[in-house]
Formats: C-alpha cells, structure tokens, sequence
C-alpha cells in the first residue's frame, strides 16, 4: 500500500502540466532580445525550465512584491533598481527559499527556479546562473503575465 502511495505522488509531481497566463508572443520576442535595462535599473529575468515538478505551480517575489506563478517552460522579466541588494524568493515545501543578489546598474541578471522532490509535494529553489546559461534557457520560454501569486 505505501508503495503505492508512493508511486501517485511521484506521478503526480513529475506528471501533468500546470499553466499560467501568457504574454504575447511579440512581448516574449522583445525581452528575449536581452537589451539592457532603463535608466539606472538592473534586469531580472526569472525562469524556469525543469522537467520536475510539471504540475507544480511556484510562486516567486522579489523584495516582497508578487511577480507571479511560475509552471514549466516560463519566465518573468522585471527591472529592479540598480547597485542596490535585492531578494528574490520562491515558495517551497515548508518555507520560501531565498536568494540575495547585488545587482549593477544596466546589468541583465539571469535566475534559474528550480523544482526538488519535497516529503509532501515538491518544494523550489532559485540560484544565480551565468549569463550564457540564462539566454539560452530564456530564448526557449514564453513570457509569463506578472502579478498572481497563491500566497
């Protein structure tokens, strides 16, 4: 029997597909451009492209503010202020997991969100990937609408 339950909640975190709402593709094509960021901003460009977890919705935040749920195959795009420390979070089995970063300004900064098996579900991380790394996984994602988070 526990071999069993087992086996649905593997199922269920590595099957299905959650979704989420969608730019447009033009939208998506513009930040795939990878331009620098206005004014004295620094760019975010939060993604996620695991096969884990394809029915997990995660929330991510940055400073404390929403920027959305993430499902596979997604990222955000937000500017945040430049030469300033700046929190990015994301929800996860028991408590948000947390990555600080010092941002420059008129630098792009490219955030991978990753998804690992949980007792329960399965929780999420976020780290700080080199720029080549971020571009490539970005240019193969849609632009996801910001602003709705389950939390």
């Amino acid at each position: 029997m526990l071999k069993k339950i087992s086996l649905m909640v593997v199922v269920f975190i590595l099957g299905g597909c959650a979704s989420v709402p969608m730019e447009s593709v033009n939208e998506s094509n513009k930040a795939k451009q990878f331009n620098p960021p206005s004014n004295s901003n620094s760019g975010l460009y939060i993604y996620r492209d695991s096969f884990a977890g394809q029915a997990l919705k995660k929330d991510i935040w940055v400073d404390g503010k929403c920027i959305g749920e993430t499902a596979p195959d997604i990222f955000f795009y937000v500017e945040v202020e430049g030469d300033k420390e700046h929190k990015i979070s994301t929800e996860s089995e028991f408590s948000p997991n947390d990555l600080v970063i010092n941002t420059k300004k008129g630098k792009n900064y490219f955030i991978e969100q990753y998804i690992k098996l949980g007792v329960f579900v399965g929780g999420a991380g976020v780290e700080l990937v080199n720029d080549e790394k971020g571009m490539e996984a970005v240019s193969k994602l849609g632009l996801a609408k910001q602003g709705t988070c389950s939390q």
